[in-house]
């Protein structure tokens, strides 16, 4: 159970300042900077607690029962842009702030950072507690000097560079790291982050208010100047508060604050991606293809509510509204999984028959009566993510009647709205893949879209493309035909070694090795209220897979500050993961054995090796990491999977799965890339 810092939530829109300019001509004007820092205290006092705070200004205040931190950042200053800016020039600057103790270090002025607590100085201070255990008088949420909210576009330019103001406070450690932000080959922003920094901007909008479009007011609304200012700097900050293992009187508090500033060109085209990757919507119904700079109301669609819901769960941010939202509409969209390496979305013939059978509807076809009902551009079609693509019940083409068709555009949209994917490129992807396996087929072309898109010969995203189901596709759903070939994409890593063999440990090793029986599993986990097994158990393992991607890069050569960032990075990361699953009162904890939860406590509130030794460290921390993906392994075995086994809304397709076979033979091992130490023999 998460618990929020309501103190925190309200002095973290206190004073909307946004961040400071580019200082370093080694970095495009059409930028992102996100900056995450990761830092430890400690103070004495009692409770615990979990909290997620965003803002939009840059100022914010962090409140615990001894400790209070203030942190100020100067105001951006726009450039001028002489085009549109470009995604390839988007990037991302992330500190990382790890915990331990130790003197603090300062960002150099590359770092694109300034930290100030008043007009003309810089500092991050830590009030220190007073002698009767509460905040002394000098420790207030918000210092006096702090400079008057403005926008961004309106701060002056000849704004002094930060000094950095020494700190007598020995029970903190700052220390920093830097890399890009990711970039597909496609370029586009990896999808995680980029769900993050749309999750990140709606709750600084909190509370969306009621706007009025057409003489009619329409409620959780927001203006396009306000999206685009609060872009302008967005801070997201996570604290977690415990006793210290080896001192229970104090309090150890660890916070993780990650923040986003662009200028306002990009800012624009940030929101018009928002827009493509139906996150957002107009809000007077009509479909709009263009985000506009003013005046435009706009609000969250089912797919955006999904994704802002799944933001909250994971940090712990408690919003009455979210609530509201959340309650009103929350699709059960199709959840796609993506290479962690390069971010593609795992197209095995397996997961492809999955989206089909949901394409077509989870409770029937979706047959509308009239063509132009079919065809229509309604933005309430598909709020339940589970009514299948619109058909038309008759079509004339060619001047041959055909029944129960539907337009290369109704597909497009239909993925778009009904799964996780972020680009149209990726929905023409898997439509063309229902073709290329025969699952639905072609009654019309776009011949003009093809000769414009010569690699859209299978299928075309148009209105005058038109498409029917095979009869293949028809004996997919109805269940009369088999699963495709077995996945040929790699799988999670086995678990399974030192633990007993049973029949429901080798199912699961089958689940997680095929990427569709994942999505199922996952879908399943959902909907009985522990999904947050299968995440960490994911996230461990890409975690494992990148730390000793790190630590091999360091060993190969001698250490530098670049190989160590991606070090610290990694160490950034574990304190992430830690944060949100094994940190007593974390928002997603899970249900672990209290030994190895204290260790896991006591390793992550001890002080982080500095440099190489942080090697060491990453060591420890992985170790203790695989063996809580081993209990949650355990977990899932033996409570989720007969569950899933057993449902009856799955049953239809695991029949094609031959479990029942598993346990009277011997299963295979899958690849063993992440086993413990603590299991090696």
């Amino acid at each position: 159970m998460a618990a929020t810092s309501n103190n925190k939530r309200e002095s973290s829109h206190l004073l909307p300042l946004p961040l400071p300019s580019t200082t370093s001509s080694e970095h495009p004007n059409n930028t992102i900077i996100s900056k995450i820092s990761h830092s430890r205290s400690s103070s004495r006092a009692g409770g615990r607690s979990t909290s997620g705070s965003v803002s939009s200004p840059a100022v914010e205040s962090s409140s615990s029962n001894n400790n209070t931190t203030t942190t100020t950042t100067a105001p951006h200053r726009p450039h001028n842009h002489s085009s549109s800016p470009s995604i390839s020039g988007l990037l991302s600057f992330l500190d990382r702030t790890l915990a331990g103790i130790a003197e603090p270090r300062v960002r150099s002025r590359q770092s694109l950072t300034r930290i100030v607590t008043g007009p003309g100085s810089g500092s991050e201070s830590s009030a220190p507690a007073s002698a009767s255990g509460q905040p002394s008088p000098s420790s207030s949420g918000v210092l006096k000097k702090d400079p008057p909210s403005q926008p961004y576009s309106e701060t002056d330019p000849s704004h002094p560079e930060p000094t950095h103001v020494g700190r007598s406070d020995q029970s903190k450690m700052h220390q920093t790291s830097s890399r890009l932000l990711r970039m597909t080959d496609d370029d586009r922003p990896f999808t995680k982050d980029f769900k993050d920094l749309f999750a990140t901007l709606i709750v600084s909008l909190l509370p969306l208010s009621a706007h009025r479009v057409r003489l009619t007011k329409v409620e959780h609304t927001f203006l396009s100047e306000d999206a685009i200012n609060n872009l302008g700097s967005l801070k997201f900050s996570q604290s977690n508060r415990m006793p210290d293992p080896k001192d229970p009187s104090r309090i150890v508090t660890t916070t993780t604050t990650t923040t986003f500033s662009m200028a306002k060109d990009m800012a624009r085209s940030i929101c018009q991606r928002f827009l493509e990757a139906r996150f957002i919507e107009s809000a007077d119904g009509r479909y709009q293809q263009v985000y506009t700079m003013k005046s435009s109301v706009w609000q969250l669609t089912p797919k955006g509510i999904s994704i802002l819901d799944r933001f909250c769960s994971r940090n712990g941010i408690q919003q009455k509204q979210v609530a509201e939202l959340v309650q009103s509409s929350l699709p059960q969209l199709v959840s796609l999984e993506r290479d962690a390496q390069t971010d593609k979305l795992l197209t095995d013939r397996g997961t492809i028959e999955v989206i089909f059978r949901r394409f077509i509807g989870a409770n029937g076809p979706n047959i509308k009566t009239s063509v132009s009902s079919a065809d229509s551009d309604s933005l309430s079609d598909y709020k339940d993510g589970l009514t299948g693509v619109k058909m038309a019940a008759e079509r004339k083409v060619g001047g041959k009647t055909f029944k129960d068709t539907f337009t290369g555009k109704a597909a497009t949209d239909w993925l778009m709205d009904c799964s996780t994917t972020v680009d149209r490129r990726e929905t023409i992807e898997i439509a063309s893949l229902f073709v290329e396996y025969d699952l639905m087929e072609p009654v019309q072309q776009d011949r003009a879209h093809m000769s414009q898109y010569p690699s859209h010969n299978q299928f075309q995203p148009t209105k005058h493309a038109i498409y029917q189901v095979t009869a293949k596709g028809k004996d997919l759903v109805n269940g009369t035909i088999g699963r495709g070939r077995q996945s040929e994409s790699e799988g999670l890593s086995s678990r399974s070694a030192g633990i007993a063999k049973d029949s429901n440990t080798q199912r699961l090793d089958k689940i997680l090795n095929d990427p569709a029986l994942r999505l199922l599993f996952r879908e399943n986990l959902r909907e009985t209220h522990c999904e947050e097994n299968l995440s960490f158990y994911i996230d461990v393992d890409e975690f494992v897979r990148s730390c000793r991607a790190a630590i091999r890069a360091v060993q190969k050569s001698a250490p530098n500050a670049g190989s160590l960032d991606g070090i610290k990075e990694i160490m950034a990361q574990a304190y992430g993961i830690y944060n949100a699953f094994l940190a007593p009162g974390s928002p997603c904890e899970l249900n672990i054995d209290h030994q190895l939860r204290n260790n896991l406590a006591t390793r992550m509130t001890k002080a982080v090796g500095q440099d190489v030794a942080m090697i060491d460290t990453l060591h420890e921390v992985t170790t203790l990491f695989e063996d809580a993906q081993n209990a949650v392994f355990k977990l899932m075995a033996s409570d989720s999977v007969p569950k899933f086994l057993r449902s009856p809304k799955y049953e239809q397709t695991l029949k094609n799965y031959d479990f029942d076979s598993i346990g009277n033979h011997p299963a295979p091992r899958a690849p063993e890339r992440s086993q413990s130490r603590s299991n090696r023999k």
